[in-house]
């Protein structure tokens, strides 16, 4: 089976995983839906989360196992991991598929903003699979309750990007253009480091103020520079680059680890693979995708790496953010 032969099924697997999740939203209590279900090593799993882990492997082993035998990677899987067919070998598959099914449940279960259905696909490359290797991505919404459009994207590496606009209650498909911003410069448009937690948000704060006042300097009395938006899901934050709403995003999560551990707190949750896999979407647009020194992604494709990254619409704001990031981030130590 081809990479562009597993977009259908693919497509098909997260309809039936957006239909699941939307209608518990609609049925259940948010109490119900909030309850947590699991706290691991990993991120912590919320009732929500299991409908959606549920009917991946169910999917998988009923429409594309027998048909190509894979290795599945998602959280929730033992070692994160699941050959399909049941018995294989994993060295025998020759893909990796790797899924998030809801990225972005805190704020869909509390109904303040849509989730993401994350899945890629991957030459099976064994522990040397990376996101580098990544060859098919689709990435699909799951609208909120009272939401009746939703958007689906997918691309295929050097095939560029396929997307549309669904109407969840008529089934109507449109095309949708999703173009980055083609802005010269950040000045009055979105874009932010990601602060999500406490612990380092006064750090992660202080390097977005250098960041911006190294590239636009000070701003005139009553006058905003930049805005921002904290859009908890990393899926969600790949959509507004995509959507050309957001010029720039970085995550650096991970760097705050000594930071944390100075002030004798534990390390943040951060950002997994899984949770960048439709990177090769966004690759696919022009975006710029990178990790916090500026190199392609190269995370291994497993369920507990940490990942710090950095996207820019476009090249020209790129010049102009990168180098003032990547300074603020070695004059504190942290690169």
């Amino acid at each position: 089976m081809s990479p562009s032969a597993l977009l259908a099924p693919i497509r098909e697997l997260h309809d039936e995983i957006r239909r699941a999740v939307v209608a518990a939203c609609e049925a259940r209590a948010l109490d119900e839906l909030s309850q947590v279900a699991s706290d691991g090593e990993g991120d912590t799993a919320y009732a929500i989360d299991a409908i959606g882990i549920d009917r991946v492997i169910e999917f998988l082993e009923r429409a594309v196992a027998p048909r190509v035998p894979l290795v599945l990677v998602a959280e929730g899987l033992p070692d994160g991991l699941l050959a399909l067919p049941r018995g294989v070998e994993p060295s025998q598959a020759p893909w990796r598929i790797i899924v998030d099914p809801i990225d972005g449940t805190r704020g869909l279960m509390y109904q303040k903003r849509s989730a993401w259905i994350l899945t890629a696909v991957a030459p099976n490359l064994g522990s040397r699979t990376t996101l580098a290797d990544l060859v098919v991505a689709v990435q699909s919404e799951v609208p909120l309750v009272k939401q009746h459009l939703y958007d689906v994207l997918a691309a295929e590496r050097g095939g560029g990007v396929s997307a549309e606009r669904v109407n969840r209650l008529t089934g109507e498909r449109q095309p949708l253009a999703l173009r980055p911003s083609r802005a010269t410069g950040i000045a009055h448009g979105f874009g932010a480091i990601a602060r999500f937690f406490p612990g380092a948000r006064d750090e992660l704060a202080a390097i977005d103020d250098e960041v911006v006042f190294g590239v636009l300097g000070a701003a005139a009395p009553g006058k905003a520079l930049l805005f921002e938006d904290q859009y908890i899901s990393t899926g969600g934050q790949l959509y507004e680059l995509m959507a050309g709403h957001d010029r720039f995003i970085a995550d650096l999560r991970p760097l705050m680890a000594p930071v944390l551990a100075a002030r004798g707190q534990p390390r943040s949750l951060c950002c997994h693979p899984y949770d960048l896999c439709t990177a090769l979407i966004a690759a696919e647009l022009g975006i710029i995708v990178t990790d916090e020194r500026g190199r392609a992604l190269r995370a291994p494709l497993d369920v507990e790496s940490d990942v710090a990254w950095a996207g820019y619409a476009n090249e020209r704001i790129r010049a102009q953010v990168e180098p003032r990031l990547q300074s603020a981030l070695s004059r504190r130590g942290l690169i």
